[in-house]
């Protein structure tokens, strides 16, 4: 399974925001569902560190989602449902929730509140330096816990318009894996359905289910057929060598991205497909670096057909991109990017970089998939052909997280991310730019950052038009461009699954014969 950067997907992107949890019922297919079995799922990459503070990839996401709990989860349709917490309320600053009773962690411990909170205030310390500040829980937000009424109130220093569901979507650890990280690294501390058994680094994780896992989300059936008694996640790199063995059945679930997926679909076998933002291209805007001149960046976007880098990066099988959140991910819809975004108009494009003669590093990540070098060498052509120095240069999810974390030299590059909020986008969006901060492409948008006051004032869905106001006005000064949609399915043999913001429910996971 190829992964796209979840700074933050799990699945498509090496970096991937967010991936939330859901449920799901019996066999849809009426199929027997089988008791005891095990279920084997295959990633694209290593996920390395599975500590759930300290991640971005969206392989170790996947398999976080089968350690860890969340207070809220989102369920297959997009709505918040019960997870850690059965209830909850929130203004744009305040959000406080109801732990179930009888939650208990891996190692048999009550889970508290006390507990909940002290991971909301670890995140919400800039000093500790969590990929997920700023991502599940504002900088500089604090919790507060009563223990006796299972109560957790998070207070946020500046409005955040879907506090509830950011919050609610951080993983929670266990009192043992927070007084120490490193047992995290390899192993985890959660409240999951699943515990580790053995981790074997670049080859393969399994994980035993818990007998005592009784609080899945939402109405979630702990007494329901089907469910496997353990889970064998595989490191494959080369997608077609997935493929057959998911053919053969020596898998039962991987994503694709690439050709792969047609042979697949002839197999007739379960399928479920999200979409999701494969292409995306950012500036480094840092000063003395080509990004930093708008003019450059808008003549540079100018020069490409994203019509036909579109279909390039995504094998003829994508759309052009909606927006910073792909479409069925949040609760904003409408096309934001389409006409805001600089047209093609070649003439125009010429008339600035063949007089600039830009020097440009296009990085663009080897794991997604042969189709993102192509996208690359289409760039490369097309702004060579107008006067600029291209030089491509390829990475894995490791090298797009030193990109991400300002330890990379770079000028252009395809970094997908995947957010089910806008707000979520907003830290790589603007603040301090990396290392300092996750803000890693430097940019400095002063009506971006007004229109985010502005929307995050408002609760919920009703400030959706001011977000998308805000991210219009990324577009205008091109400082980022969302440029190409596709569906990524996951294919199954031997179970049934569903998929929630983009990567596998454990909890929907049915075995059947």
């Amino acid at each position: 399974m190829k992964t796209i950067p979840t700074i933050g997907t799990a699945g498509l992107l090496a970096v991937s925001l967010v991936a939330c949890g859901g449920g799901a019922g019996g066999s849809s297919s009426g199929r027997a569902l089988v008791d005891g079995a095990t279920f084997t799922m295959v990633l694209g990459t290593d996920p390395g560190n599975l500590d759930p503070h300290f991640t971005s990839l969206s392989s170790a996401m996947q398999v976080d989602r089968f350690l860890y709990d969340s207070l809220v989860d989102i369920d297959e349709k997009g709505d918040m449902v019960a997870g850690l917490a059965e209830k909850w309320e929130a203004t744009t600053t305040e959000a406080t929730f109801t732990l179930r009773d009888g939650v208990t962690c891996a190692d048999g411990t009550p889970l508290t509140a006390t507990q909940v909170a002290a991971n909301i205030n670890f995140v919400g310390d800039p000093k500790n330096a969590s990929s997920r500040l700023g991502v599940f829980v504002p900088a500089g937000a604090t919790a507060t816990a009563d223990d006796a009424a299972r109560t957790v109130t998070v207070t946020a220093p500046a409005p955040d318009a879907f506090l509830d569901r950011n919050v609610g979507g951080l993983h929670i650890v266990c009192a043992a894996g927070m007084a120490d990280r490193s047992l995290l690294k390899q192993d985890a501390d959660g409240t999951g359905m699943f515990t580790v058994t053995e981790a074997v680094g670049g080859d393969h994780y399994t994980l035993t289910r818990r007998d005592d896992y009784t609080w899945g989300p939402g109405d979630w059936d702990p007494e329901q057929r089907g469910l496997p008694d353990t889970v064998v996640i595989k490191i494959v790199a080369n997608e077609t060598t997935t493929a057959n063995l998911l053919i053969s059945g020596g898998a039962n679930a991987a994503q694709f991205v690439g050709p792969d997926q047609q042979r697949l679909r002839s197999q007739r076998l379960f399928q479920r497909d999200v979409l999701a933002v494969v292409g995306e291209l950012w500036f480094n805007q840092k000063p003395g670096l080509p990004g930093a001149d708008e003019d450059l960046r808008r003549a540079l976007v100018q020069a490409v057909d994203l019509d036909e880098l579109t279909q390039v990066i995504t094998s003829g099988n994508g759309r052009r991109a909606t927006g910073l959140v792909p479409p069925g991910w949040g609760p904003c819809d409408g096309d934001i990017a389409g006409d805001a975004l600089p047209a093609h108009d070649a003439d125009a494009a010429k008339q600035v970089l063949s007089a600039a003669k830009p020097k440009i590093t296009l990085f663009y990540p080897t794991t997604i998939g042969p189709t993102m070098q192509a996208g690359a060498e289409l760039l490369q052509n097309v702004w060579s052909e107008l006067g600029v120095e291209v030089t491509l240069k390829g990475g894995t999810d490791a090298e797009t997280g030193q990109l991400i974390g300002g330890q990379l030299a770079w000028d252009a590059a395809f970094v997908p991310l995947n957010v089910s909020l806008p707000s979520q986008a907003v830290p790589f969006l603007s603040g301090p730019a990396a290392p300092d901060g996750t803000n890693f492409s430097g940019i400095d948008n002063p009506g971006y950052t007004a229109k985010v006051a502005e929307a995050s004032e408002v609760a919920g869905t009703q400030g959706c038009a001011a977000w998308a106001d805000a991210e219009k006005a990324l577009y205008e000064r091109v400082d980022v461009v969302p440029f190409a949609n596709a569906s990524r399915p996951a294919f199954g043999k031997g179970a049934e699954f569903e998929l929630t913001q983009g990567s596998i429910s454990p909890t929907s996971i049915r075995m059947v014969g």
